[in-house]
């Protein structure tokens, strides 16, 4: 039934020093669709978001298969693998790892069986805060195959990602109670940052943490219903937007409509760093557009750290949009000094160690032209460690700039962030051990300003105590259990599990259990 296919390889991304996006997920629920291919176009919209793996699955109200593999959305699928995924409704998923490595046992969405044979199919954007402590209860309920209680009939596996646990606690009760009653139960427990769309068989879900850290939309198609983490992603399937889904509110859709309930009082902390970087500029958050947002930050950046130059230069493409705010609130003209290799990050060779050594140059090339004999202002849209400005910067004076001044359209990054972002590490941001002229000398620019927290809070027109700015203030709106600061790799070094360094390539497969009669499955 399943031929194996080219295994495609990892994506190595040279882009180290720039804050990892989380994940995309997307949810169909649109009988006489083709929803796999609905499920495609969305997480194609959503790729942004994660690049190391992609799956989408799909029921047709008696079985669900899954498939998933390590890859770009676009190799990973394929017509011909389109084509055997039929049904109603699907749940697709574009990874990048906060929780877990870059295995294909973490791919997403992770696929139970339940006791009584039906399956279920989960993909999340976001972190969890107590994974121990689920890991705990996942023990004692037998919800995770490595401990003497698992029980075969689950379809249960070693749990190495938070999104594993969930899928298993879930998997675990819904046999009895039925996965929308279990689920009602099971999220007022689960805390940190989730944004998920699961499915069984025949019923779509979606829900949010009550604090609405990551965001979720849900859209109307003539014939079914579509949420995805960003507007962008209902856009390309030809969904209207309907809402966002509210903080601590679970939905389920169905043959008998659309079904609302609240499992948590809404405390909304959106993360203003998806106005800064994460969310494509034709997403829309709260009302506001992404890329609105982005040129008002350029505005209040120029008026926060003017400057005398010649000409203000983005770092494509995520600083396009506040540098050309900053040249209009300026005056001073605009230009594109770099020219950005679109596919960098996207091949599966790995770059000499000449090639490696060049660094900022495999993704940026300087126009001479442009730069030579200028004094400019070059927008970026934040700092991790430094080492990108600090390339960047010894480029362009290569190039024959005058002066290079350095303006950032966020505030400094002090702080891990424990919601779904894969930051560096404390010790490892800069902004973190110096201060602002220290950071200026790091990177070797001629001068260096930050926009203002209160800044980018006013250009996201969102009350401050509804955004989530930890990353920026250290204010944590989810207090952080110690033994859930371990990193993303706690799970799989807990006991020795594998680690993704060892886990080798894998064909892709539909996994072995309910749906996959003649499908191989992984041991």
């Amino acid at each position: 039934m399943v031929t194996d296919l080219p295994y495609p390889g990892r994506a190595e991304s040279t882009e180290q020093d720039v804050p990892r996006e989380e994940c995309g997920v997307f949810g169909v629920w649109a009988p006489g669709e083709e929803v796999s291919k609905l499920a495609f176009y969305g997480l194609f919209a959503l790729q942004h978001r994660g690049q190391e793996a992609a799956g989408i699955s799909v029921g047709d109200g008696s079985q669900m298969l899954v498939y998933k593999d390590l890859g770009l959305v676009s190799q990973v699928f394929d017509e011909q693998v389109l084509a055997s995924l039929r049904g109603h409704v699907a749940v697709g998923h574009a990874r990048y790892s906060t929780t877990g490595g870059g295995s294909w046992e973490n791919a997403q969405p992770t696929f139970r069986t339940t006791v009584a044979g039906s399956g279920l199919a989960l993909g999340h954007n976001g972190n969890l805060v107590n994974t121990a402590e689920l890991f705990e209860r996942a023990v004692a309920e037998g919800a995770d195959a490595s401990t003497p209680n698992a029980s075969a009939a689950t379809g249960s596996q070693r749990a190495t990602t938070d999104t594993d646990l969930v899928c298993g606690l879930l998997a675990a009760n819904a046999a009895d109670k039925g996965v929308e009653q279990a689920a009602m139960e099971l999220l007022p427990t689960v805390r940190g940052a989730f944004s998920m769309v699961f499915s069984d068989e025949s019923t779509l879900y979606a829900a949010r943490d009550g604090h609405g850290v990551r965001p979720l939309v849900l859209g109307r198609l003539e014939r079914g219903w579509v949420v995805a983490s960003e507007t962008a992603g209902l856009d390309i399937v030809g969904a209207s937007f309907v809402r966002e889904v509210e903080p601590g509110e679970l939905l389920a859709i169905d043959s008998e409509g659309l079904r609302s309930q609240r499992f948590a009082a809404p405390e909304p902390k959106g993360c203003v760093f998806e106005y800064v970087y994460l969310a494509r500029p034709d997403t829309t958050i709260a009302g506001r557009s992404v890329h609105s947002t982005r040129v008002d930050i350029g505005r209040k950046l120029a008026r926060e750290n003017p400057v005398e130059a010649d000409l203000v230069m983005p770092v494509p493409e995520s600083g396009t949009p506040a540098a050309v705010g900053y040249a209009e609130e300026s005056g001073i003209p605009y230009g594109n000094g770099l020219v950005k290799n679109a596919y960098v990050g996207r091949t599966f060779i790995e770059p000499s160690q000449t090639i490696r050594q060049l660094g900022i140059r495999l993704k940026l090339n300087p126009l001479r032209e442009v730069i030579r004999g200028k004094r400019l202002v070059v927008v970026d849209d934040s700092i991790v460690r430094g080492n990108t400005q600090r390339a960047l910067v010894r480029m362009l004076r290569e190039a024959g700039a005058l002066e290079v001044h350095v303006r950032i359209a966020s505030p400094p990054v002090r702080w891990p962030c424990y919601y779904g972002i894969d930051f560096a590490s404390r010790a490892e941001l800069v902004a973190n051990g110096l201060d602002l002229d220290g950071v200026r000398r790091s990177i070797g620019a001629d001068s260096l300003g930050y926009i203002s927290l209160d800044g980018l809070v006013a250009a996201s027109e969102q009350p401050r105590n509804r955004l989530c700015a930890a990353c920026f203030d250290g204010q944590y709106p989810i207090p952080i259990p110690e033994e859930d600061r371990l990193g993303k790799h706690m799970l799989e070094d807990s006991d020795g599990a594998r680690s993704e360094e060892s886990s080798g390539a894998a064909d892709p497969v539909f996994p072995s259990g309910y749906g996959a009669e003649d499908a191989v499955g992984r041991p």
